[in-house]
């Protein structure tokens, strides 16, 4: 009943790769071919008959080519109804030929943005002809079939060549809606090319690239990722990432980022770094990580900054990881690390930050500015009668980094090159505390001398009384609490030092 036999084709196509199969397949049917400018020399060089449009329009390309398809007689063979009666008359009236392919994709905008050109340049690829006959196209699915992309080329020269260039209601309904997925996905990149300096208060993304995962965080739940991981991983090993491989992996390279010219190695459990630690080398960064809580590592996912040698691969091959990431591997060392088959192996080509946030939330999406802040020295206000030295003032640094990145309520110890224990995701800043204490105990690390960070403001002095009771000599906290004052007091009783930075880190 829905089936439809292509007598007649429009054609005006930016990329004619792999396009001459398909029009080859159309002369064969004796379908007329209607073209404009470089597509229908494209065709004539395949001495394939080809009608220019302006044969049917009686008009010329305009503009330098900005108007070329924009006439009724062009829009009128593709939206009239072939079921309606008046349709059908005012086309005759009118002579205007039924179109029953289009064949069009649209001027490589997105590309143009990011090749850094021009504002003219980049205006030019706003298509206008096309994106119209898109949707002209696909509005009339009933009578049109509408192929909007080179990515289709292939399906549909399968479809036609099989078919005898007949297709389905079932295949052009499904074709619209690849019409409109692009050009939904086209007018929102040039809406947030505009909006960069307007900020109109829209939300608007759209990611055509997609991959099933397994599943989502549990097995009863479906998951998907919109993105294109192939920008910025290599991955040389292991099973396909689930969705909270890819929480982690988020959460991994987050941290790391912020040591860029150290070494460091991170490990990852549930988003928190469960081990950070800089050395002379990955190995002895690596080793550092591993003894803050060698418990919480297995199963972990593992990150370093730097070409992970056989030296570091000797060492973490005997530990169960998920996923190791790093920018470079010995030919050794990866040989040895694809031992074991499902081990997720990823090479990191680009750690640049995404520079806005957003997750889906209630029955809308909150949107952020993502926390690109790291506390450097000159944030630093030494708010007690003690200063820190500077062996303290690095340490305290490097464990605002790692609270920075560890879920709220929490509280880091650290010296100055390792992270000793953690307390997260607490209720409470003093629970997150005890945590840390008890989990520095249980691991055997010496907190006498060490420093603490906090990713808030302590509202009462129990915190820091807690911390010297435990050996903590020196504090890193934002400030802001109407009762700072109290804090800085029993510092000063005890002899203890505290900087405050200005900056809340909270992650939620």
């Amino acid at each position: 009943m829905g089936s439809k036999k292509i007598k007649s084709a429009l054609i005006s196509v930016f990329h004619k790769d792999n396009l001459d199969n398909i029009v080859k397949v159309l002369a064969a049917n004796d379908v007329t071919i209607y073209s404009t400018g470089g597509t229908q020399k494209f065709i004539e060089d395949l001495n394939i008959a080809v009608t220019p449009v302006e044969d049917l329009t009686s008009y010329p390309s305009i503009f330098s080519g900005r108007v070329k398809t924009l006439h009724p007689a062009i829009f009128g063979g593709i939206l009239n109804r072939r079921d309606n009666t008046s349709d059908q008359e005012e086309k005759a009236a009118h002579d205007i030929p039924d179109i029953d392919l289009v064949i069009v994709d649209l001027y490589p905008f997105e590309a143009t943005v990011a090749s850094g050109a021009n504002e003219a340049d980049i205006i030019e690829k706003i298509d206008i002809g096309g994106i119209s006959l898109i949707r002209g196209a696909a509005k009339n699915f009933n009578d049109v079939l509408i192929v909007s992309s080179m990515e289709q080329y292939e399906e549909v020269l399968g479809m036609l060549d099989s078919q005898n260039c007949e297709t389905s209601l079932e295949q052009r309904k499904s074709f619209a809606c690849k019409a409109f997925d692009i050009s939904s996905h086209y007018d929102s990149a040039i809406f947030n090319y505009f909006n960069k300096e307007q900020e109109e208060p829209s939300f608007k993304q759209s990611v055509r690239q997609s991959q099933s995962l397994r599943y989502g965080e549990n097995p009863h739940q479906n998951g998907s990722f919109f993105g294109d991981l192939t920008e910025l991983f290599d991955q040389l090993n292991g099973k396909e990432l689930s969705y909270n491989n890819l929480v982690d992996v988020d959460a991994a390279v987050s941290l790391i980022r912020e040591f860029e010219g150290e070494t460091a190695f991170a490990i990852i459990k549930h988003t928190n770094a469960c081990g950070v630690a800089l050395g002379s080398d990955v190995k002895d960064a690596y080793l550092k990580a591993l003894s803050s809580d060698n418990v919480s590592a297995f199963g972990g996912i593992l990150i370093t900054n730097k070409k992970v040698d056989l030296a570091a691969a000797e060492e973490i091959n005997k530990l169960f990881c998920e996923v190791l990431i790093a920018p470079e591997y010995d030919e050794e060392a990866l040989k040895l690390l694809k031992s074991k088959k499902n081990r997720i192996i990823l090479r990191i080509k680009d750690l640049s930050p995404n520079p806005v946030q957003f997750k889906s939330l209630l029955n809308g999406v909150i949107v952020q500015d993502a926390d690109l802040k790291t506390d450097a020295k000159e944030d630093l206000t030494t708010v007690t009668k003690k200063v820190p030295t500077a062996e303290q003032i690095d340490a305290l640094l490097f464990a605002s980094k790692i609270c920075k990145h560890t879920k709220s309520n929490t509280i880091v110890f650290t010296n100055n090159d390792m992270m000793l224990s953690s307390g997260t995701g607490q209720t409470s800043r003093v629970d997150a505390l005890n945590q840390a204490i008890e989990k520095a105990g249980s691991f055997g690390m010496d907190l006498n001398g060490a420093v603490m960070a906090s990713d808030a403001f302590f509202p009462f002095p129990d915190c820091v009384e807690i911390a010297n009771k435990a050996g903590i000599a020196a504090v890193i906290q934002p400030g802001g609490s109407i009762k700072d004052q109290l804090s800085i007091d029993y510092c000063d009783e005890v002899d203890m030092a505290m900087v405050m930075t200005g900056t809340r880190h909270f992650k939620h």
